[in-house]
């Protein structure tokens, strides 16, 4: 059923979409606030950290297989390197790797709603096609 999801997504992207930056933007801080949301819904400081490890995780899986697919112009393809590099930044605080402090199980929920914010900055120098997002999105869904 994922599958045929996603195949009619692509389809409808490629015939009807045109490119959009507000909107593709605005999906991606969606996904990070709904992270954030299920971050501090979450009592348990272990399944919150394994939250966010696994959003940090999905997301970069995602946009290895679209950076890797040829379907994203290249402008696109050095955005999502930027984009990804906040994400390895993120993922390296949250476990407290590379020279950061380990984020403390007190602070994970305030951890969460700096990488919403970090992604909003992100977003100010990062544009990304509404084709791009899309798939990221559609990807994200086919991993989880």
């Amino acid at each position: 059923m994922k599958t045929q999801i996603a195949i009619l997504s692509m389809f409808l992207i490629f015939v009807l979409a045109a490119p959009s930056n507000v909107y593709a933007q605005s999906q991606l801080q969606n996904y990070f606030s709904d992270i954030a949301t299920k971050v501090k819904a979450t009592e348990n400081p272990v399944e919150k950290r394994q939250i966010l490890n696994d959003s940090f995780l999905d997301m970069s899986k995602a946009l290895d297989k679209i950076q890797n697919s040829g379907l994203i112009s290249e402008n696109d393809r050095m955005d999502f390197l930027h984009l990804k590099i906040t994400l390895q930044e993120n993922q390296n605080e949250l476990a407290g790797l590379n020279g950061y402090e380990r984020v403390s199980d007190t602070q994970l929920n305030n951890f969460s709603n700096y990488v919403v914010q970090s992604m909003e900055q992100a977003d100010q120098t990062i544009t990304i096609s509404l084709i791009a997002a899309i798939l990221i999105l559609i990807l994200i869904v086919l991993i989880v």
